[in-house]
């Protein structure tokens, strides 16, 4: 908690302060309202201790003002004229307490401490009524790789490690990251994940450490940066690899240090949250080529885990299709059992599903939609399923013969692609969502691919 004390005098101030460093707490402080206000307006104060009669205003009307700027800092007042007019007003205009000088250490920390419970709670209500965690339906794996995987989640999850999730797009990186808090000690505090290729670049320091109110040019209100709010729990960055080099640094130092400073503030705070990173991206690679820090890299991974793509653990697919055809089943409403007609699970299990568990969780979606007779068939297929199925008929190519059909199918996935670009008139975007795939892996594909760039 970061604590100012506002009194005009000197010997009061020393008084004060000097409890809350001993306590633990980091402290600032201001002689008069002005340049009480001055700090309050930035918003990165959690607490002040405010003299109620100052040489230029009144310790109450400074908390009127604060609480008109919506600035969320809470007030314990100090005072040596007490009376209970005073303390009623300075309750009124929205101080949390109250207490009369000469202040005792030890109560004004026991004060202090009820007002820093108070305020979690009532952060912790706002995170509860925005986010409710979802109930997990267990799937059990056939394949030994992700059995394997399940083993190493275990051990790694009751840790503070850092984790670097790596795995191409629609593996499950983020289901794996919240799977990983759900087992660790952090499970009832808050699981943030952020989409790090999501954010433009010039907010991304704001959105990350936050901000004071008038650091800039529209910003009218403090903000709390994404760390802060992950205080105390598990910061999830998906996509690390977009990060641009100068917020990597930026990162490194969060991390390493526990510790980090808004925009417009010279105060740091100390933050606690676990980081569990992911990416598709080869930042071994990257590092290679100087476009992702070493060091950051070395921090991230500390405990790395590689999820494998479905087509290589094929012992999961059946059972993965008939938990998905269940779930889709049940959230769409009147329980139906919906079978699989044999024709379209061959075509399912055949399928090398380049957009990995995401592509799949897509197809079984539409087909359950489209399913009539309380049956899935290959008309309710997408074309891509069906078309990849077709080729390997008209070509001869067995499924067994994985290096030739990988290149047929990169053929039809360079059809595809192209076919949903024209469809959403170059919306890359649009054409990743309904592809099925992340836009950072739609933008490689089109590097890669000499015909879409």
């Amino acid at each position: 908690m970061h604590v100012l004390v506002i009194d005009d005098e000197r010997a009061v101030r020393d008084i004060l302060v000097d409890a809350c460093r001993r306590a633990g707490y980091s402290t600032d402080e201001a002689r008069n309202c002005q340049e009480a206000a001055s700090k309050l307006v930035r918003g990165d104060v959690d607490i002040a201790l405010c003299d109620i009669k100052m040489p230029d205003g009144s310790g109450v009307d400074l908390v009127r003002s604060i609480r008109d700027s919506r600035i969320e800092t809470s007030f314990i007042m100090v005072t040596a004229f007490a009376s209970t007019e005073s303390a009623v007003e300075a309750l009124r205009a929205g101080a949390s307490d109250y207490v009369t000088k000469p202040v005792n250490g030890d109560e004004l920390i026991h004060r202090i401490s009820q007002v820093a419970a108070m305020r979690g709670l009532r952060e912790q209500n706002q995170v509860l009524r925005q986010i409710s965690r979802p109930q997990t339906k267990t799937f059990e794996f056939n394949s030994p790789a992700m059995r394997s995987l399940e083993r190493l989640v275990t051990k790694v999850a009751p840790t503070e490690s850092t984790v670097l999730i790596t795995g191409e797009s629609g593996t499950g990186k983020g289901v794996l990251a919240r799977s990983i808090h759900e087992q660790s000690q952090r499970a009832d505090a808050l699981f943030l994940p952020v989409n790090c290729s999501a954010i433009p670049e010039n907010l991304l320091e704001s959105e990350f450490f936050g901000h004071t109110k008038g650091a800039f040019t529209g910003a009218d209100k403090a903000r709390k940066g994404l760390f802060l709010q992950a205080d105390r729990g598990t910061l999830f960055l998906d996509e690390v690899g977009e990060l641009p080099m100068h917020m990597q640094t930026k990162l490194l130092h969060a991390i390493e240090d526990k510790e980090i400073r808004a925009i417009g503030s010279e105060q740091p705070r100390r933050v606690d949250c676990r980081i569990i990173a992911a990416t598709n991206r080869d930042l071994g690679r990257m590092v290679a080529e100087g476009t992702f820090r070493e060091d950051l890299y070395f921090r991230l991974s500390m405990f790395h885990i590689l999820i494998p793509p479905l087509r290589e653990r094929r012992g999961d697919l059946l059972p993965l299709i008939r938990f998905l055809i269940a779930r889709e089943t049940q959230r769409s409403g009147p329980l139906r059992d919906l079978a699989l007609a044999p024709e379209a699970e061959r075509l399912l299990c055949q399928y090398e599903w380049p957009g990995n568990v995401r592509q799949l969780e897509n197809v079984i979606n539409r087909a359950c939609i489209l399913a009539d007779d309380d049956c899935i068939n290959t008309s309710d297929l997408p074309p891509e399923v069906t078309m990849a199925h077709a080729l390997g008929q008209s070509t001869g190519t067995s499924i067994a013969n994985q290096g030739y059909l990988r290149d047929q199918m990169r053929e039809i996935e360079v059809a595809l692609i192209r076919r949903m670009l024209e469809e959403t008139g170059g919306d890359r975007r649009l054409a990743a969502q309904r592809l099925g795939i992340g836009l950072s892996s739609l933008y490689r594909k089109l590097e890669e691919t000499t015909d879409l760039s």
